[in-house]
């Protein structure tokens, strides 16, 4: 996974943009209404998000459309996977001890 990627997800209106695009492609004009910000504003942050390679644009007309690439949402998610068998195995750990007590709290009685 790119740092980048974590970097530019990070900023609270950058998520709210990759949760919209997430609905499918859309302008930067569409996106600017959709969050209550200034075009400019839209603009600065869809750059962020393209040059961290979380989304592509391509001109129609006078128009620039946005959406969002896969691949830095699969590799997010293979790295996290890490951290998914580590918390599996650590529940796993719990369990058989949750386990040891409660079957010598029965012998206890």
């Amino acid at each position: 996974m790119e740092p980048d990627t974590l970097g530019a997800l990070a900023e609270p209106t950058r998520l709210r943009i990759v949760e919209l695009l997430r609905g499918g492609q859309l302008t930067v004009g569409e996106i600017a209404n959709e969050l209550h910000i200034r075009q400019p504003q839209a603009s600065k942050h869809l750059k962020v998000l393209s040059e961290a390679k979380i989304v592509d644009v391509y001109p129609v007309a006078n128009r620039r459309i946005y959406r969002l690439r896969a691949q830095p949402f699969q590799e997010m998610n293979e790295w996290l996977g890490t951290f998914r068998k580590f918390w599996e195995d650590q529940f796993g750990q719990l369990d058989a001890y949750l386990s040891y007590i409660q079957k010598e709290n029965n012998e206890e009685e």
